[in-house]
């Protein structure tokens, strides 16, 4: 625990007693069945950790980083470097907590702010106070209304009570794909469309109101907010040496029961399958990490669900999404619908989302149609290979990524298609959620 007094030497704590061992982030909802408001919040863990003045900030930014604690928003970026980047720029900084959870395929964070929105709260305050922010912005959609008011009553609840040392604000955004996106977060803020902005200067140097930000998800800084109480030690109780702590994984598709599970970060991917009480009927593939991720076959049962480990196969945990496809879907005609909306849903600020993507999307729908052309497969092969590294954010890479492993995953369903036209499974009711393709722009950026 961070000390009250000047002191920066502290003891480790026993850890959390209720719910399942590895339950740290939703302990308190296996104990009680129920959200937890703010009274229950502090009878369970206190209040933040006094985190203020420089060293005791030092102390949590190291302790952070002995953690290994690293984004469980998609790119897993070490967040003590994140942390320790910001605190070291000139001025005063500001932190977004980002909870916008834009991917479908997606509910962590959504269950996590309904759950246990005070941990969030805690740990974006303390990573205020860790870099010196003298603001909080909460970032979440407006199509989450409902989620919106709860949250702007938790944060006007501690105001009231004395809590918070920096103020924080509660934001509804819009409601796209690339708008949860960080520099997406900073242009809107800063008054403009919720849509990617070119890098350089990345966030951590010149963000909100130009000063120095830490864009973090939501789930991280909860984690964050146990460290500050429990310490790395603890932390790194659970999990694996490369890969510390748990994670929230949202496990869908044809598994028994679908849902949010917390697991520790190296569980292999069929065990994680196994917690949601497996699958439900024969399987074909796994999509991991969402809808910027990576099909894989099911001879990757054994895979570590961690950075690393999946790294090995060509995947990333993503947002911690695992959809389990049946063994009667088609997962061409499923990627093809994907592909369909992720081309739909982009910024239209480069070429590579004006024009590539919609092409893969289009040539990709031609495949799970059926339709015999010669020259279909070399081009989607061509194409999908010129969209990665091109585009003005990371939206054409997810999705090249996606259309690339489910050519290779389903090859033998290609050549069938190519061949034979559309397999029976092509018109079976759809696996993954995809929602309305609508264009954004029509819906607003701002």
């Amino acid at each position: 625990m961070i000390p009250q007094t000047s002191t920066v030497e502290a003891a480790e704590p026993p850890g959390i007693p209720e719910g399942p061992a590895d339950a740290r982030l939703l302990h308190g909802w296996y104990a009680t069945g129920g959200p937890a408001g703010l009274a229950e919040h502090l009878w369970r863990y206190g209040p933040p950790p006094a985190a203020s003045g420089r060293r005791a900030a030092t102390w949590l930014i190291r302790a952070v980083e002995e953690a290994g604690l690293t984004g469980r928003g998609g790119a897993a970026f070490p967040t003590g470097r994140k942390l320790r980047s910001v605190a070291e720029r000139r001025g005063r900084a500001v932190v977004v907590a980002n909870g916008m959870e834009s991917e479908p395929a997606s509910g962590k964070d959504t269950a996590l702010l309904d759950l246990a929105p005070h941990l969030v709260l805690d740990g974006a305050t303390l990573a205020a106070a860790a870099v010196g922010a003298s603001a909080v912005h909460l970032c979440l959609p407006r199509t989450r209304s409902w989620q919106v008011e709860r949250l702007t009553a938790a944060v006007d609840e501690r105001r009231r009570s004395g809590l918070d040392r920096v103020p924080v604000r509660v934001h509804a955004l819009p409601h796209h794909y690339v708008s949860s996106e960080e520099t997406s977060l900073v242009r809107w803020l800063n008054g403009g469309d919720a849509r990617p902005s070119a890098t350089p200067p990345r966030p951590y140097e010149k963000g909100v109101g130009g000063r120095p930000t830490l864009v973090d998800n939501v789930e991280t800084l909860a984690h964050l907010a146990l460290i500050a109480r429990y310490g790395p030690r603890w932390f790194r109780a659970t999990g694996s040496p490369d890969a510390p702590g748990t994670s929230l994984v949202t496990v869908s598709g044809a598994v028994r029961a679908p849902g949010v599970r917390e697991i520790p970060l190296g569980t292999p991917v069929g065990a994680v399958l196994d917690t949601a009480g497996g699958a439900s009927e024969p399987l074909r593939a796994v999509l991991v990490g969402g809808y910027f991720g990576s099909w894989l076959p099911l001879s990757a049962a054994d895979v570590p669900f961690s950075r690393s480990g999946l790294a090995e196969v060509g995947a990333g945990p993503g947002a911690g999404v695992l959809t389990a496809l049946p063994e009667d879907a088609c997962g061409l005609t499923e990627t093809a619908r994907v592909l369909g909306y992720l081309a739909a849903q982009s910024a239209r600020q480069c070429g590579p989302c004006r024009f590539g993507l919609p092409a893969v999307a289009d040539d990709f729908a031609r495949l799970a149609g059926g339709r015999t052309d010669p020259e279909l497969l070399e081009r989607l092969h061509r194409r999908t290979g010129l969209l990665a590294g091109r585009g003005a954010c990371r939206h054409p890479d997810g999705a090249s990524r996606l259309a690339a492993t489910a050519l290779e995953v389903f090859g033998d369903d290609v050549r069938r298609h190519l061949l034979q036209g559309p397999c029976g499974p092509a018109g079976r009711r759809a696996v993954l959620a995809v929602p309305d393709r609508a264009d954004p722009g029509s819906e607003g950026w701002r």
